[in-house]
């Protein structure tokens, strides 16, 4: 999920020169795997669609340690499966991390020893996917802190200096400044990739299955939210170091896995100084197979949550106009376009279970109706992912906060109120309008 302030810029008129991005062909399909054609993602040469979720901390709940929840995995999937969730992107990384909001246990810390605990936590959850006939999209880094990220490869390499998040000594947009020298820094890159290659070349200890076999993955990614920078200083600064982090990236994954999809898990122009240039250029790198978006009114300062009503109308209209602009970008780079996080506060400003949800409802169904048009026109949006599922999760604390050692585990990341995004299985109006979308897709065939 992205963080909570933003640059808000005019989308530029010039910039870095895109890349050509012609007609992407054919990619050669394997039985059982999700793959690309064109502006189509495809399963067994018919043409794939779906509705997911988010649900970043599937591999805690599902490790056999006090902090996972097995039983409780169990439940959440076949709730998520009854409405027709067919997609859960879910986080597969995070590393042991001085910064104040990172979540633990973490995946790995800088050595070559990673964390088998939670590794067979994914391989949990990965098995009762394939049950339920899902699938899962699994994001390999994070450039904002609640899972270490990009800043703790920098903090392992660089002598140990990192910067917090919303620290005062360090305002916006110092932190995703400091965090994208991530590109640049072969000794961090370099650590990073040698667990990409144990992840992605990983053999399932519950199904026995090497990953790369595995059809109930449907896609890697790269990393949640990479950026060139915060300022357009820095992000233009890197631009060279980013291109060539995600293409390096993406071949590499693609050597070790060549079943499956990869994508960049990049917000769109929120994550690419606003530039349409940039957007189409990161897109025409041959080894990304689809475009991602992500819409966050509340955090981009669209809507302000005292007065729903009264700035609703502005927020629409912006949020049509985002989701439009990127149905032309992934034409323009004819690849496949999916709106894999979307997120919408509780009515007034509350997190618990039992309050009403009548503006994220209208919300959801803004999105969901965007996209169904779309894929009736036969354009390029092929899934929905909404942020985030928290199920029978609730917070644990009457101040909202997360703790470290909290096994109430919700939609929302460690550094955000919990039940500020997340959807509860109690919320009727909202599981109801996930279900709906979720069988509007599938009666498209």
């Amino acid at each position: 999920m992205t963080a909570l302030r933003f640059t808000r810029r005019a989308a530029l008129a010039g910039g870095a020169a895109a890349l050509a991005a012609p007609r992407i062909g054919a990619q050669a399909p394997t039985p059982g795997f999700v793959a690309r054609d064109g502006v189509a993602l495809t399963l067994n040469g018919r043409r794939h669609r779906y509705a997911g979720t988010n649900m970043w901390y599937a591999a805690w709940l599902g490790a056999d340690a006090p902090f996972g929840d097995r039983d409780r995995l169990r439940r959440e999937l076949d709730r998520l499966a009854a409405l027709g969730v067919t997609n859960v992107r879910a986080n597969a990384s995070a590393e042991l991390s001085p910064l104040r909001n990172s979540v633990r246990p973490a995946f790995r810390d800088s050595s070559a020893s990673y964390n088998e605990t939670l590794l067979q936590g994914l391989d949990f959850f990965l098995a009762e996917l394939g049950r339920r006939d899902m699938r899962a999209v699994l994001y390999l880094a994070n450039f904002w802190e609640w899972s270490g990220g990009m800043a703790t490869y920098l903090y392992w390499t660089n002598g140990g200096r990192y910067i917090d998040m919303n620290d005062p000594a360090h305002p916006w947009p110092e932190f995703p400044d400091f965090a994208s020298g991530f590109y640049a820094s072969a000794p961090a890159v370099a650590l990073f990739r040698a667990y990409v290659r144990a992840l992605v070349g990983r053999v399932s200890t519950v199904t026995g299955r090497p990953y790369r076999d595995d059809p109930a993955i449907m896609a890697w990614q790269l990393a949640n939210e990479p950026r060139p920078g915060g300022s357009e200083s820095a992000g233009r600064r890197n631009l060279s170091a980013f291109y060539r982090w995600v293409e390096e990236t993406a071949a590499l994954i693609k050597a070790i896995d060549p079943n499956h999809l990869v994508s960049t898990g990049n917000e769109g122009l929120k994550g690419c100084l606003e530039s349409p240039d940039i957007v189409a250029a990161l897109n025409a790198i041959p080894g990304i197979d689809y475009m991602t978006i992500h819409v966050w009114p509340q955090n981009w300062s669209w809507i302000d949550p005292a007065d729903m009503a009264g700035s609703w109308p502005r927020c629409e209209a912006l949020v049509r106009d985002y989701v439009a602009q990127h149905v032309a970008l992934a034409q323009r780079a004819g690849k496949p376009l999916v709106i894999e996080e979307f997120g919408f506060p509780r009515d007034n400003v509350a997190y618990d279970a039992g309050t009403t949800t009548a503006w994220r409802d209208r919300y959801y169904r803004l999105i969901y109706e965007s996209v169904l048009a779309d894929m009736r026109s036969g354009g390029p949006s092929a899934g929905t992912n909404f942020w985030a599922w928290s199920g029978e999760g609730r917070p644990a604390h009457p101040d909202h906060h997360f703790r470290r050692g909290d096994t109430a585990w919700l939609g929302d990341p460690p550094h955000e109120p919990q039940g500020w995004y997340g959807l509860f299985d109690s919320d009727a109006s909202g599981c109801e309008i996930v279900r709906a979308h979720g069988a509007a897709v599938a009666a498209l065939g």
